[in-house]
């Protein structure tokens, strides 16, 4: 089954939508660092998807780059998660 370029837009669409209420809606940090990661991973489809369209790598090649720094991301998260909480003693 071929998927076309306006249905993986489509889907990243709806991706970076439901990542940016999750960020947008909720007041706790790990729930909205969720949400940027969801928004990140949306923008990842889009590159990939333009990459098999356009038969051209650079797509696949940035969006390593951008799940480099996902992982960047939930580091520093987990680091604030983890400061908040010794700071509170809890």
């Amino acid at each position: 089954m071929i998927v076309s370029f306006y249905e993986v837009l489509l889907l990243a669409m709806i991706l970076f939508l439901l990542g940016l209420v999750c960020a947008a809606a909720h007041r706790n940090l790990i729930m909205i660092l969720v949400g940027v990661e969801i928004m990140l991973n949306a923008t990842g489809v889009v590159f990939v998807g333009a990459s098999l369209n356009w038969r051209s790598l650079d797509g696949q090649l940035f969006f390593l780059f951008i799940l480099a720094l996902a992982a960047a991301e939930v580091s520093v998260g987990l680091a604030l998660i983890v400061y908040s909480q010794r700071q509170k003693g809890t």
